[in-house]
C-alpha cells in the first residue's frame, strides 16, 4: 500500500511540476486554525446600500466590515476627498469594523448628507465599497391654497388633483372624509397613480364638502393634509350617455421605459357614461402569466420582474354599451448593469497562470473599468505578469508578494456595479481539514459520501484508496466529486471498511483515513392492516420489524398523525397496538413508525367502527382508489412512496401497482413502475436520471381495478451520462461501396440528460486499422461511404449527451455492401441419368469472384421448342457442386447454364451447353370414342398422344365383355400400326356391355392407357355414362323421402302383425292417397303385401336406363372412369354397383374393392 502512495505521489509531482494550468477560482476555507496561519487580502462582508436615506432625529449608521489575514484597517472619503474622522468630534467608527456612527444631535443633517466610500486595507491589498449616497428624509409641509367649490352636472367626468409636496422618499397618497374613513373607490371613482382621484362621470350622491387627499412619509411617520375640497353636483342639465374616452394617459397613443428587474405600472382611466370597463392585451404576445396583476379595477396593469422580453405595445380598451376606444402604450425595457459573471476570488501558486473575469449586460451595453487596490489599473505600478483585457485581466507566471484586491466597475447611464476579486499568491503543501479516522454510516442500497475537505496552493489532487485493494477507486460503482469526496452510489456490506485519501500537491502530500460502516436497512415485515371492528370490541394492529442489530430502534405509533390518546385503552407492545373496548372517537388512520439513527420505515391502516347489525348481503366491488400520495427520502436515484388505501369493498386488496408519468418527455402517458402487495402502503422506487416524475397508484382486487389515485406531488431527478447504449446494432452494407450501420435509438428515458447524441466508430477488422467515429443525433443510422466492397468491420455505437458517454459498447461485426459476382461457375458439364432426369455439375466459383456472401447457385434451363419458350431455375445451396433438374421431356433437346449469386443478385451465367434426352414411353392417346356401331361390329376411334416422347411403333387395342354381374370376360388384343387412329371390330356379341383399353407404344414401351365402355343394346350401341347422383339435392331429399315412408310402413305392419293376418297395403293407398308416396309406384301400381317372410330380403337394382338422359358432361363420374382391368360385379339383372372413386384409371383389384359396396344409385333403382 505504501509503495503505490509513493508511486502515486511521484506521478503526480511530477505531473503538477511540468504542466502549468489554469486556475479559476480556490475558496480559502473558514477554518480557524487553517486561517490563523494563512495570508489573505481583505474582502467587504457587509455594507449600507447605494441609496441610504436616514432618519434625521437618529444617528447616522454607514455599515462597512471587511475580513482577510491580517485583519483590514479602515478609511473613509466623502464627495471624493478623504474623511478625516478624528477631526469631527460627532463621528466614530466601531471597533474592528470600518462602520462610520455619526451623532447629529444638536447638528443639521444636511451638513453630512453626501458621497460616502469605505477602503479596508492590509500588506496584501485594499477592498472598496460602493458609492453610498446619504440622504436625510423629508416631509415638508403641503403649500397654502384656496381651494373653490367645484360644481359640475351630473354625468360628466371630474378629476380632483392632490399634487403633494415632494418628499424622501415620495409620500404614499390616499383620500379621506373628515371623520378619517377611507373614501370609497369603485370602478366609476379611482385614485391614479399620481395620487388624484378620477370621476368617469359624477353623480348627485357625490355631493360633499370633505373630499381630502392625505400623503404619509414612511420613514418620519408624518402625514400631512390637503385643504378639503367641496363638489356639488347638479342635476338641472344632466349629460346624456356617450362613449368613452380617456383621461390618462391622452391621445391614441403614449410610451413607457422601465428597467430590467423593475416593476412595469401602465394606468389607463377612462370617462364615459355608463361607467366604461377597461381591458388590457399585449399586442405581441400574451401578457407574462406569472408576473402579471391587475389593480384599481382593471385600470393599472402590473408586470414584476421585467424581462427584455417583456418590451413591445401595450393596448388598454374602454368601452360601454355606446362604443369602445383603445389606446397602446409602447413600452421600452432598458437595463441597468447586472451581473452576468462576477469575478471570483482566485489563489494561486507561485508560477501559475490564472483569469480574472467580469462579464456584465446592460442596455445600453455597460462600460468596464478595472482598479488595483481602490486605483485605477492604468495608473498602478507595471506588472509584467498581468494583461489586462477589456472584461478580464490574464495572470501568467505569477510571483510571490504580488497578491492585490482588484476591482471590476461597470456603469451605464441607469446606474452601476462595483465588485471586489483579491489574487492571492500562496504556496501551501496539502491539508486535509476532515476529521480523522471519521466514521460514516449508511444503509445498504443507499448512497455513500466520504468527505475529504482539502486545501493547498497548488490545489491538490485527491485520490481514494480501499484497505485491502491496491487501485484507485474509480470505475461506475465509485464518483469523485470537485471538492474531493468519494460518493459510492449503491453502498453494500462488502463495500464497509477503512478508506484513505491521498491530497497531493508539488509542495507535499498528505493523508487522512476515515470508516465506513453500511447497516441493514430497516423494514416493515409484516404491516398493519385495515380493520373494521364493532362497538366495544378489540382490535389488534402489528407492525412487525427488521433492521440492523447494531442499530437501536424505536417504535412509535400515532393516531391520524398525531400522538396517541392517552388512554389504558391502548396498549403498545414490543411489535403490535391493541386498542381495548372501542369507542366512536377510536375511528382513523394508525400508524407505526420504525425509526434507527440512520433510517425509518412506516406504515399505516385504518380502523372503522360499525354498529352490531344483522349481516347484509355482501356486496363486493372493485377497491376505491388510493388517496394521499406522499414521497420521502428523495435522493438522485430513489424515492419512497406512501399513500393511504381506500376501501377494499368487502374483498381484499391483492396488489397496488404504482405508475409513472414522464412529464418532461411523454406528458399524459402512464407506465407501470412496480407492484406491492395488498398490505403495504409504501413502496421504495428505483428512478432514471433527467426525468420529470408524477406518480399514482391503482388497487387491486378479485372483483378489478380501482380507478387511479390522483396523482402525486412532482420529483425531477438529476441528470447525469447514459447508463446504456443503443441496442439491435448491425452493420451491413446496401451499396457496394458503403457501410450502413444501424441502430434502436434510446428512449426519452433512457437518454439520462439533454443533448442525446450517438458517437459510431467503425474500423476494418483486417490489419491493425485505427478507429474512425463520428457523432450525429436525432438519427438512428450512419452512412459510412467509400468502403472496399464486402470486407469486414468493427463497428460501436455509443450514447453521449451534455453530462458525458455511456460505458464503453461492445463492437459488432458486420460487412460492407455487396456488388454482384464478377465470373461464373467453372467446369460446367451434365449428366443424363434418364429420359426425365440429368445431373447438372460444377466446380465452386472463386472467393475473391464472389464479392459479397455466397447464397448459392441457380441453373437455368429450358427445352429448346419454338412452342415453349418458358425457362426454368432451381436454385442449390452455397456448398452443392451439382444439381439434378428432375421432369424433363423425354426425346427433347435442353439449353442450360449456371449461374452463382449472394445477397447483391445474380453474376455472370456459364456458356450455354445443350443436351437432349433419350426416349419414353409415350402419353395416353389424346381421345378414344365408339363410332359407327351394328348389331355385331363397331368401330373405336382415338387420336395420337399429345406427348410423343419418342418415336411410336404402333397402338395395342384390348377389350372384353362384361356380365350381368359385372365379371369380365376374356380379353381381345388387336395390334394396330402407328399411323393408324381408327380399328373396325366384328362378331361382337349381340346385347352386351364391352370395356376397351387403349395404349400408344414407342421402343421404351406402352404408355398409359385410356378407356371406354359401351353396350349392344338393339340395334344401338350408347357408352355407357353414369353420374354420381348421390351427391345431389333432390337425390337427398327423395332418399330421405323413401326412408321415412319405409319406416311408417314398418311401424304399421308391426301393429298389423301383432294383431294377426297381413296388412293390405293396397288397400290403405287406395283408402288414402299419399301425393307423397304416388310417385314411387311401378307399372303395377302398387307394392304388394307385406309379410314376415320378406323382412330380411335385399333390395335388387337394375340397371342406368338405356335412354341416355345421364350425359356424360354432367358428371364427372362415369362408368368410364373407373379404370382399365376393373372386375366390377354387376346384380343378376345386370346393375352395376361398383363404387365411384373419381379416377379414370383403377387396376382390377381396386375394382373388386369398390364392389364391395352398392351405389346408391342402384340402391335407388332396386325400389323402382
Amino acid at each position: 500500500m505504501e509503495s503505490i502512495l509513493q508511486c502515486v505521489l511521484h506521478v503526480s509531482v511530477t505531473i503538477l511540476l511540468l504542466l502549468g494550468h489554469m486556475i479559476t477560482a480556490l475558496e480559502v476555507p473558514l477554518d480557524p486554525k487553517l486561517l490563523e496561519g494563512l495570508p489573505q487580502p481583505p474582502t467587504i462582508t457587509h455594507q449600507s446600500p447605494k441609496d441610504y436615506i436616514v432618519d434625521p432625529r437618529e444617528s447616522i449608521v454607514v455599515h462597512c466590515e471587511a475580513k482577510g489575514k491580517p485583519h483590514p484597517s479602515f478609511s473613509w472619503t466623502r464627495n471624493g476627498t478623504h474623511f478625516d474622522i478624528d477631526k469631527d468630534p460627532k463621528v466614530t467608527m466601531k471597533p474592528g469594523a470600518g462602520t462610520l456612527v455619526i451623532d447629529i444631535s444638536g447638528e443639521k443633517p444636511e451638513a453630512y448628507e453626501g458621497v460616502y466610500q469605505c477602503t479596508a486595507r492590509n500588506e496584501h491589498g485594499a477592498a472598496v465599497s460602493n458609492n453610498i449616497v446619504v440622504r436625510q428624509s423629508r416631509s415638508p409641509l403641503w403649500a397654502k391654497e384656496r381651494i373653490e367649490p367645484i360644481v359640475v352636472q351630473e354625468g360628466v367626468s371630474l378629476v380632483l388633483q392632490c399634487r403633494p409636496p415632494a418628499g424622501l422618499p415620495p409620500p404614499i397618497i390616499f383620500w379621506m372624509d373628515n371623520n378619517f374613513l377611507r373614501l370609497i373607490q369603485n370602478s366609476r371613482v379611482s385614485q391614479a397613480l399620481n395620487g388624484d382621484l378620477y370621476f368617469s362621470n359624477v353623480r348627485t350622491e357625490d355631493t360633499r364638502s370633505d373630499y381630502i387627499c392625505y400623503a404619509r412619509f414612511p420613514h418620519t411617520q408624518t402625514i400631512q393634509q390637503k385643504q378639503p375640497i367641496t363638489v356639488r353636483v347638479l342635476n338641472d342639465s344632466p349629460s346624456g350617455e356617450r362613449r368613452p374616452t380617456f383621461l390618462v394617459p391622452s391621445g391614441a397613443s403614449s410610451s413607457a421605459m422601465v428597467l430590467r428587474g423593475d416593476v412595469l405600472q401602465l394606468e389607463c382611466i377612462a370617462e364615459g357614461l355608463p361607467t366604461p370597463e377597461i381591458s388590457w392585451r399585449k399586442d405581441s404576445g400574451d401578457l407574462p402569466m406569472n408576473r402579471t396583476t391587475l389593480h384599481n379595477f382593471q385600470k393599472t396593469l402590473m408586470i414584476s420582474d421585467v424581462t427584455e422580453a417583456d418590451a413591445g405595445d401595450y393596448r388598454c380598451m374602454a368601452s360601454n354599451s355606446q362604443g369602445a376606444v383603445y389606446h397602446i402604450i409602447t413600452v421600452t425595457v432598458k437595463a441597468a448593469p447586472y451581473w452576468i459573471s462576477t469575478p471570483k476570488n482566485l489563489i494561486l501558486a507561485p508560477k501559475e497562470t490564472g483569469v480574472l473575469s467580469c462579464l456584465p449586460s446592460g442596455n445600453p451595453k455597460p462600460i468596464i473599468s478595472w482598479s488595483m487596490n481602490g486605483i485605477p489599473i492604468e495608473n498602478s505600478p507595471r506588472d509584467p505578469s498581468r494583461k489586462v483585457e477589456e472584461d478580464s485581466i490574464i495572470f501568467s507566471d505569477v510571483q510571490p508578494g504580488s497578491s492585490a484586491v482588484y476591482q471590476c466597475n461597470t456603469s451605464n447611464e441607469f446606474g452601476y456595479l462595483l465588485a471586489n476579486a483579491f489574487v492571492n499568491v500562496l504556496a501551501e503543501p496539502p491539508r486535509v481539514l476532515t476529521r480523522p479516522n471519521e466514521v460514516y454510516q449508511v444503509i445498504a442500497n443507499g448512497p455513500a459520501l466520504l468527505d475529504c475537505a482539502t486545501f493547498g496552493s497548488p490545489i491538490p489532487k485527491i485520490t481514494w484508496f480501499k484497505e485491502g485493494q491496491n487501485s484507485v477507486l474509480d470505475g461506475d460503482d465509485y464518483e469523485q466529486h470537485n471538492n474531493g469526496s468519494l460518493e459510492i452510489h449503491t453502498a453494500q456490506k462488502a463495500d464497509s471498511g477503512k478508506y484513505t485519501c491521498v491530497a497531493i500537491n508539488s509542495l507535499g502530500k498528505k493523508e487522512n483515513h476515515v470508516y465506513l460502516e453500511v447497516k441493514e436497512p430497516t423494514r416493515i415485515l409484516k404491516q398493519p392492516e385495515y380493520k373494521v371492528v364493532q362497538r366495544k370490541g378489540n382490535v389488534l394492529f402489528e407492525c412487525k420489524v427488521k433492521h440492523d442489530p447494531s442499530l437501536i430502534p424505536t417504535m412509535t405509533w400515532l393516531k391520524n398523525d398525531g400522538e396517541l390518546p392517552d388512554d389504558e385503552r391502548f396498549v403498545v407492545d414490543m411489535d403490535s397496538l391493541t386498542i381495548y373496548n372501542v369507542t366512536e372517537g377510536d375511528e382513523g388512520t394508525y400508524t407505526c413508525i420504525m425509526n434507527t439513527t440512520l433510517d425509518q420505515d412506516s406504515a399505516s391502516a385504518r380502523l372503522t367502527l360499525v354498529e352490531a347489525t344483522p349481516t347484509p348481503a355482501i356486496i363486493y366491488d372493485q377497491p376505491d382508489p388510493p388517496t394521499d400520495l406522499e414521497m420521502t427520502e428523495l435522493r438522485a436515484r430513489s424515492v419512497q412512496l406512501t399513500w393511504v388505501p381506500g376501501s377494499d369493498n368487502n374483498s381484499p386488496i391483492q396488489r397496488f401497482i404504482i405508475q409513472y408519468e414522464d412529464v418532461l418527455h411523454q406528458q399524459g402517458v402512464w407506465h407501470n413502475l412496480t407492484e406491492v402487495p395488498g398490505t403495504k402502503t409504501t413502496a421504495h422506487l428505483a428512478l432514471s436520471p433527467y426525468v420529470l416524475y408524477a406518480f399514482r397508484v391503482l388497487a387491486v382486487n378479485e372483483v378489478g381495478f380501482s380507478q387511479p389515485s390522483y396523482p402525486s406531488a412532482r420529483y425531477q431527478t438529476e441528470p447525469a451520462a447514459p447508463e446504456e447504449n443503443p441496442s439491435e446494432v448491425d452493420a451491413a452494407g446496401n451499396e457496394h461501396d458503403n457501410l450502413v450501420i444501424s441502430w434502436k435509438a434510446l428512449t426519452s428515458l433512457q437518454s439520462s440528460g439533454p443533448g442525446l447524441q450517438y458517437k459510431v466508430s467503425w474500423r476494418q477488422t483486417d490489419g491493425d486499422r485505427d478507429w474512425e467515429s463520428v457523432t450525429v443525433a436525432n438519427v438512428s443510422k450512419y452512412v459510412v461511404l467509400g468502403t472496399p466492397t464486402y470486407v469486414p468491420f468493427e463497428v460501436k455505437v455509443q450514447a453521449v449527451n451534455d453530462y458525458g458517454s455511456a460505458p464503453e459498447p461492445t463492437a459488432v461485426r458486420g460487412f460492407s455492401g455487396e456488388d454482384l459476382p464478377m465470373a461464373p461457375p467453372e467446369a460446367v458439364q451434365v449428366l443424363v441419368e434418364n429420359s426425365t432426369l440429368a445431373e447438372v455439375q460444377w466446380d465452386p466459383i472463386n472467393p475473391q469472384m464472389v464479392r459479397g456472401w455466397l447464397m448459392g447457385y441457380k441453373v437455368y434451363y429450358w427445352k429448346e421448342d419454338p412452342q415453349i419458350e418458358e425457362q426454368k431455375v432451381l436454385t442449390f445451396g452455397r456448398n452443392k457442386t451439382q444439381g439434378k433438374l428432375p421432369g424433363l421431356q423425354p426425346y427433347s433437346q435442353y439449353t442450360f447454364n449456371v449461374r452463382a449469386f449472394n445477397e447483391k443478385g445474380e453474376g455472370p451465367s456459364s456458356p450455354n451447353q445443350q443436351f437432349n434426352t433419350p426416349e419414353g414411353v409415350p402419353g395416353p392417346p389424346a381421345s378414344l370414342r365408339i363410332t359407327n356401331p351394328s348389331l355385331d361390329s363397331l368401330t373405336v376411334e382415338w387420336g395420337p398422344p399429345v406427348e410423343l416422347n419418342g418415336q411410336l411403333t404402333g397402338y395395342t387395342l384390348r377389350y372384353q365383355p362384361i356380365n350381368s354381374t359385372n365379371e369380365l370376360g376374356p380379353l381381345e388384343e388387336v395390334t394396330l400400326p402407328a399411323n393408324t387412329t381408327s380399328c373396325t371390330l366384328h362378331s361382337l356379341k349381340y346385347s352386351t356391355r364391352y370395356k376397351f383399353y387403349l395404349n400408344a407404344n414407342t421402343v421404351k414401351g406402352a404408355g398409359p392407357a385410356v378407356t371406354e365402355e359401351t353396350v349392344i343394346i338393339m340395334d344401338e350401341v350408347i357408352p355407357s355414362q353414369q353420374v354420381d347422383i348421390a351427391t345431389q339435392g333432390w337425390f337427398i331429399g327423395l332418399m330421405c323421402a323413401i326412408a321415412l315412408l319405409i319406416l311408417v310402413l314398418l311401424i304399421a305392419c308391426f301393429i298389423k302383425r301383432n294383431k294377426g293376418g297381413k296388412y293390405p297395403v293396397k288397400e290403405k293407398e287406395d283408402a288414402h292417397a299419399d301425393p307423397e308416396i304416388q310417385p314411387m309406384k311401378d307399372d303395377d301400381g302398387t307394392f304388394g303385401e307385406y309379410s314376415d317372410t320378406e323382412d330380411h330380403k335385399p333390395l335388387k337394382g337394375s340397371r342406368t336406363p338405356s335412354n341416355g338422359t345421364v350425359k356424360k358432361d354432367d358428371s364427372d363420374d362415369s362408368l368410364v372412369d373407373y379404370g382399365e382391368g376393373g372386375e366390377g360385379q354387376f346384380n343378376e339383372d345386370g346393375s352395376f354397383i361398383g363404387q365411384y372413386s373419381g379416377k379414370k384409371e383403377r387396376d382390377t383389384a381396386e375394382g373388386n374393392e369398390s364392389s364391395e359396396a352398392p351405389s346408391p344409385v342402384n340402391a335407388m333403382n332396386s325400389f323402382v
